[in-house]
């Protein structure tokens, strides 16, 4: 028998029933192994599947270390992997939900700054004033340093984000953050505002397929028929009136 091609999907929350739905869409139910508190799963109607259950964070590196083939997670997670993701893993699909954006915010109690041209100001300044560099509080260590980089943003340090990102600034843990949001309303309840220019990526849940992973003949064709059947459906949605 040859082996399975490793499908890796979210284990929990609201991207997990989304999965389940999207699949549904295109025409497959997933049969869960040990009832619906499962880690496992094959897909009625798509055989050689093997579905794991990952955290979406999890998923991001088992695409990356060739551990699944395919795999739904946030593109947030897949390039907070590194510069060089693409060369590892291929975004095949954007799924049309998860939806969210990973943003530069700042205090808006700061009413001079607005952009990223007045955070490299203000970092000056702050340096100049303490000695000490700005401090960014995030989880999204690579993005921000690619981000701030392009934006010519030296003199900063970023600071390691153990719990709520949007309360660093109000605890006196930080000056800005990095963070993600889906309507911004957690930031504005926090004190922060989003600056004009500060959107890092739009993100949201992909199709990835891992370049790492050893794939045999019958796994693409495999990968192939679950591509064609998600096509085939856009296509009919496309044609609804």
């Amino acid at each position: 028998m040859s082996s399975p091609l490793i499908l890796a999907l979210p284990s929990k929350g609201r991207l997990k029933e989304q999965c389940e739905a999207w699949l549904a869409s295109v025409g497959y139910t997933l049969i869960a192994s040990g009832g619906g508190r499962g880690y496992s799963a094959t897909i009625q109607g798509l055989a050689g599947v093997s579905v794991q259950f990952l955290s979406a964070s999890s998923i991001a590196g088992a695409l990356d270390a060739g551990e699944a083939h395919l795999g739904v997670t946030g593109e947030d997670l897949l390039r907070e992997r590194g510069e060089d993701i693409d060369a590892r893993v291929t975004l095949l699909r954007p799924l049309g939900f998860g939806h969210a954006d990973v943003v530069v915010a700042a205090p808006r109690a700061w009413i001079d700054v607005e952009a990223m041209a007045d955070i490299d100001e203000v970092a000056h300044d702050y340096l100049a004033r303490t000695g000490g560099r700005l401090r960014v509080a995030t989880k999204y260590n690579v993005l921000t340093r690619g981000f701030f980089a392009a934006h010519g943003v030296v003199d900063y340090r970023i600071v390691a984000s153990a719990g709520a990102t949007e309360g660093a600034p109000a605890a006196g843990a930080a000056e800005l953050i990095v963070d993600i949001t889906t309507t911004g309303a957690t930031l504005r309840a926090n004190g922060l505002k989003i600056l004009a220019d500060g959107v890092i990526l739009k993100s949201q849940a992909q199709l990835a397929a891992s370049r790492t992973a050893p794939w045999t003949t019958q796994q693409r064709k495999t990968a192939a028929a679950l591509l064609n059947a998600d096509e085939s459906a856009a296509l009919a949605q496309s044609l609804v009136v």
